[in-house]
């Protein structure tokens, strides 16, 4: 078991490789970096999504399908993330900096009637892409190198329905269906030795969940309102195929194993990849003026084969509060007087732990939307812009502390699409 979570292969993340969407050290473990519901607009916010019914008519909340009773245009939404970490341990004082650019959201919204509301889309939910080589010499002066790879990334196409039940009160399904494959590998050798011994674990993801939502949203006075949300998300219906051998071969061009002799093989299937979580908001705001809310998100812990043993990941939860202003929507003489502004924070404790020491994580954020039109008062289609700066991990017990700036930019097209067309 030691070999399998030494303190090494997370203080030599340093040599993941750059220009992809899993460049963290910690994405080693588990199904790697989850990125899924991170919308531009939401991240800029802090994250709160589940208590966040926008104002104007062109947006479409995936987070909590039931928070869409202003929907009312056609949106097409197309968003990327670029992320710029750094890296720094105490271990010999290393210090890095990597880099990754990502198509992150590609969505389709629209109204079905004055009640119900439709979407559906694509976005990557986690990736990992890492190679760790250790050195160790051992107390017979021969050298025993450890070579540890991963790489794969899940995806999910998502659809999500919402029925607005009553003018203050909706519900709302959304399913997720879940593919993709992710690798690790851990490769032994001794200096006096021809044959690698290698251990390697393939999860094949094809599997679907889905995410019930409800919204509340009360007018207390003439232009102020009280919103309320909730979801929770059961746990994967699907299946997990995990394969596991443990091999000797050896290389003869780099590349293509040859005399390659299987000592264990191991296959089971798992429906524990994605966990069941649930979310509570609550918000306050003033019509197309400003709003301020508050979020709670709970993930239970999950268990995944890596290098044939259980990789237990730890429950988390995450606090997370934000909002945003708009100056004055109908002031056409001055265009940022209708740039709608947007700000938040949050904490997360981490489902990662190590020696006792928590990976946790906390940022602020920021962001602006910027309508294309400048006649008409409907904030129909236009730019989203944000950024989140942040802190991930610790320097203790030769951890790795990991800063990062997150840009995100996403551009949403919203018109009158699939309406029937009326003729005198």
């Amino acid at each position: 078991m030691k070999r399998f979570f030494v303190l090494p292969l997370i203080a030599a993340g340093y040599l993941l490789n750059a220009q992809t969407i899993g460049n963290s050290p910690y994405a080693a473990f588990g199904i790697g970096d989850v990125k899924y519901d991170n919308t531009t607009d939401i991240s800029a916010m802090g994250g709160i999504s589940t208590a966040y019914i926008w104002d104007f008519n062109n947006n479409f909340n995936f987070s909590n399908p039931a928070a869409n009773k202003n929907l009312e245009l056609t949106t097409l939404k197309i968003e990327g993330s670029n992320e710029n970490n750094f890296f720094k341990s105490n271990n010999d004082n290393m210090s890095v900096t990597k880099h990754s650019s990502y198509l992150s959201n590609v969505t389709i919204a629209f109204p079905i009637s004055s009640k119900v509301k439709f979407g559906m889309g694509y976005q990557p939910y986690s990736s990992k892409k890492y190679t760790v080589l250790t050195n160790e010499v051992l107390g017979s002066g021969n050298t025993q190198a450890s070579l540890y790879r991963g790489e794969g990334t899940i995806s999910t196409v998502q659809a999500a329905l919402s029925y607005q039940i009553t003018p203050e009160f909706a519900l709302g399904l959304r399913s997720n269906f879940f593919f993709g494959n992710l690798y690790d590998i851990n490769e032994l050798t001794f200096s006096n030795a021809e044959l690698i011994n290698g251990y390697e674990t393939k999860n094949k993801v094809k599997t679907f969940n889905f995410t019930l939502g409800t919204a509340y949203q009360k007018k207390l006075q003439k232009d102020r309102k009280l919103t309320l949300g909730a979801t929770y998300t059961l746990g994967t219906t699907g299946l997990m195929e995990t394969s596991y051998i443990n091999s000797t071969y050896y290389y003869t061009d780099g590349e293509t194993k040859n005399n390659v002799s299987i000592i264990e093989e191991k296959f089971s299937e798992d429906k524990n990849l994605i966990p069941m979580e649930f979310s509570v908001g609550a918000g306050y705001g003033k019509d197309t003026k400003w709003f301020v809310g508050t979020q709670l998100d709970y993930k239970k812990g999950e268990t995944i084969q890596f290098l044939g043993q259980p990789f237990v990941n730890d429950n988390s939860y995450k606090v997370s509060a934000g909002g945003w202003y708009l100056p004055n929507y109908n002031n056409f003489r001055n265009y940022f007087s209708r740039v709608t502004y947007r700000y938040g924070a949050y904490y997360e404790k981490g489902n990662l732990a190590f020696n006792g020491t928590n990976i946790n994580q906390f940022a602020v954020t920021g962001g602006m939307s910027f309508p294309f039109e400048n006649r008409s008062a409907s904030r129909m289609s236009g730019i989203d812009l944000g950024i989140e700066l942040g802190k991930r991990g610790t320097l203790d017990n030769n951890l790795i502390r990991q800063n990062f700036i997150n840009v995100k930019i996403g551009i949403n097209f919203a018109d009158k699409w699939f309406n029937k067309r009326l003729y005198d």
